[in-house]
């Protein structure tokens, strides 16, 4: 018998007696089959809340209808759109997958057939449903389209068909079609192209002016943007090859112009941006004023932002602000204009996320929020009361509350001071919102607040859930933190095994992400693998997680200082990480393994081959393996180029070190994956081939990078759990 059927033999042994101990107890199993097959875990939320303009109702897509509710009782109020009247209207059935209301909350637009094409990108069909006429309209009848969106009075709408943006009339249903020369992997107008929409977070690049007389939007010339392929597998004679533009380190980007079309007129100007190197237009926002676009112009090496105005006749350009940093500026929608000409601004130029109070010149009037924390969301302004709300990670960088703030920078308010994790979503008139709070044990409490902080019901309170939890025999999560041996102080959490029993020693299952900004050490409700981890604690294993340096809500220098470097100074704390973990009287220094996904899978990698004397095992699903084959905007933000950092990617990329794997490598990726190209783990392979290196390898055919769809997530962590019980 081999030494590996021996182990595995012990381990089925071991999870046997230990699920064996459990059912004794009357507490009930976890099981993969409970997770990711009946998702019985799942912790409930509030779908499709969107608040009324009255600020005293809400509406909710249920069962195919759209109903008005009370907010503060929770009653329906009536059935705004019924299946029954949209079926009159449209002459069959349809499932509508969203919906968003528009002038004065009369008309609907309702979408339906969704068809996915990127992470934030997908078509549909769309119909404008007139609830005081009771019509329908379909825009574009017959065909899907791009981000069907109505002028601000409702009488037109504007969407993105087949690279071209185009504008109907809702009353003549004469359609304009404003640009010509979209082409599919040439020319994109009104949508984003892939980098932009992946890394600065938006697919609609078309804006109507706050009077619908004019439309703002960005054109992509990606021509000479290099091509990649991807095949899927459809039980055909052949497979079906997709070909998209994907600038990858060093290439050539999308040449990006913004552009201002006039809707009496019809004629378009082109914003004058004064391009003198590559650039960047990670932004383009109207202002309150209808006649002044808000640009926001950023360098290749995206450490240098200018924020223009431009005027909409003739889209003349000047710079009203600008910020300069030693790494790189991050574009975030922390944003909002005033009606008197003055707007709200974040910035991390006093070395924490802070906001800061402009008029429409450039100048600043005063900082709104001070001290030494990061401000994490920025939820608005009500400026009936001139008070500002916003969440901050101040008590600490695991916690997350929400406060208000009057536009003086005075009289801060706790709105949500719960220990754990808050956030919150507001009425349009301030007068409530809805908060979410939970910690890393207790699953989210929703519930509807008034402006003073009364509690006025109780959405969601997840009892079950927290049943489950008891019935389950879960172990607490714990945080913990220790100090490097570089005095660096980094937080984590574990859960012990079940029965913990100080006098033994037990295997260690680390879990990381680890890339810039990111935290997982957070106290605050983890999802599904919250229960992964409880099952895998069930079966002996103590499970850990640890920030490492580069991670967010602890400061610009803390996160910043991994810059030209990705890589290094997380896979040393992580080493660390593990070897103090494995220094507890506890635990088994001899079996410690990581898991991670995407860049945790890059920093599950690298451990495992630069700390081939810490790691037993590590699985890696989706991982980057060589920074040069990822895209432009991400990579060469935090590395800049090949050419200019070279030994930033050479010393840091995990396809380098296959020579060095002494320990288990279980490579996991989705052959359908935009994002981090499935060739990053064929590379791998043949580098470990190369260094006569075995490893066990899963490859899904078809998925994305979130690798999911029928039970392939069930399916995947079979495969995880397996590897674990047989190799750590």
């Amino acid at each position: 018998m081999r030494i590996n059927e021996l182990h595995t033999m012990r381990q089925t042994c071991l999870s046997l007696l230990l699920l064996g101990a459990f059912m004794l107890q009357g507490q009930d199993s976890i099981t993969l089959e409970k997770i990711w097959g009946d998702y019985i875990f799942t912790q409930k939320r509030v779908p499709g809340f969107n608040f009324m303009a009255d600020g005293k109702s809400y509406s909710r897509l249920e069962k195919n209808e759209i109903r008005r509710y009370d907010l503060t009782t929770g009653k329906l109020s009536e059935t705004l759109l019924s299946t029954n009247a949209l079926k009159a209207q449209i002459g069959s059935e349809i499932e509508v997958d969203s919906y968003a209301f528009y002038d004065d909350e009369n008309l609907i637009m309702i979408e339906s057939g969704s068809e996915p094409i990127y992470r934030r990108s997908s078509k549909a069909h769309f119909h404008m449903y007139d609830r005081k006429a009771q019509k329908t309209t379909q825009i574009r009848k017959g065909d899907k389209v791009l981000y069907a969106t109505p002028s601000p009075s409702g009488s037109k709408v504007a969407y993105v068909y087949e690279n071209d943006i185009y504008i109907q009339d809702l009353k003549s249903g004469q359609t304009t079609q404003i640009t010509t020369d979209g082409e599919t992997n040439a020319i994109i107008n009104g949508s984003a192209d892939w980098v932009y929409e992946e890394e600065f977070a938006f697919a609609q690049a078309f804006h109507w002016s706050p009077d619908g007389q004019h439309i703002a939007y960005l054109r992509f010339d990606e021509r000479e943007v290099p091509e990649f392929t991807m095949t899927n597998y459809r039980n055909e004679l052949y497979p079906e090859y997709v070909t998209f533009k994907y600038p990858k380190v060093g290439e050539k980007n999308a040449i990006v112009s913004a552009h201002v079309y006039a809707v009496k007129t019809k004629k378009t100007v082109t914003v004058n941006i004064a391009a003198n190197d590559e650039y960047y237009i990670p932004r383009i926002r109207w202002t309150e004023n209808a006649d002044q676009l808000m640009v926001y112009k950023m360098n290749r090496h995206q450490n240098h932002l200018e924020i223009l105005l431009a005027d909409a006749a003739s889209g003349t350009t000047k710079k009203i602000l600008e910020e300069k940093n030693k790494y790189f500026v991050e574009i975030t929608d922390d944003i909002r204009f005033l009606s008197d000409d003055r707007f709200i601004w974040s910035s991390e130029m006093e070395g924490y996320k802070q906001l800061y109070l402009y008029d429409l010149s450039g100048q600043l009037i005063r900082k709104l929020t001070k001290g030494d924390y990061d401000v994490i969301d920025f939820y608005g302004v009500d400026e009936a009361n001139e008070r500002i709300y916003f969440s901050a990670a101040e008590k600490s960088p695991l916690q997350q509350q929400v406060y208000s703030m009057n536009l003086k920078g005075t009289d801060k308010q706790e709105v949500i001071g719960d220990a754990g994790t808050s956030n919150a979503q507001f009425s349009s008139t301030y007068d409530y919102y809805v908060a979410t709070t939970s910690t890393a044990n207790v699953p989210a409490t929703i519930g509807v607040y008034d402006r003073s902080g009364s509690l006025v019901r109780n959405i969601e309170t997840n009892d079950k859930l927290k049943s489950i939890q008891k019935k389950h025999g879960v172990q607490p999560l714990e945080f913990f933190d220790f100090k490097t041996s570089e005095g660096v102080t980094l937080n984590g959490y574990m859960i012990k095994p079940a029965d913990f029993d100080p006098s033994k020693q037990y295997p260690v299952f680390m879990y990381l992400y680890g890339g810039p900004g990111s935290q997982t050490v957070t106290d605050s409700w983890k999802g599904q693998n919250y229960w992964w981890f409880q099952m895998l604690a069930q079966n002996g294993y103590l499970v850990a997680s640890v920030d490492n340096r580069g991670t967010g809500a602890r400061g610009e220098e803390f996160r910043k200082q991994t810059y030209m470097n990705l890589g290094h100074m997380e896979t040393m704390d992580q080493i660390e990480a593990a070897k103090y973990l494995g220094g507890l009287p506890y635990t088994d220094a001899d079996r410690i393994g990581i898991f991670g996904w995407s860049y945790g899978g890059y920093m599950s990698s690298l451990c495992l081959l630069k700390g081939n004397d810490t790691f037993k095992a590590a699985i890696a699903v989706a991982p980057v393996t060589n920074w040069r084959w990822y895209d432009t905007i991400y990579t060469e933000r935090y590395m800049r180029t090949e050419e200019e950092n070279p030994d930033g990617y050479a010393d840091n990329s995990p396809v380098n070190f296959a020579d060095r794997l002494e320990g288990n490598y279980l490579l996991v990726h989705g052959m359908g994956d935009d994002n981090v190209h499935w060739q990053n783990s064929v590379e791998m392979a043949n580098a470990l081939i190369k260094a006569n290196k075995q490893f066990d390898t899963y490859y899904y055919p078809n998925r994305n990078h979130g690798i999911y769809g029928g039970v392939t997530r069930l399916h995947l962590y079979q495969k995880m759990t397996d590897f674990l019980m047989d190799k750590l």
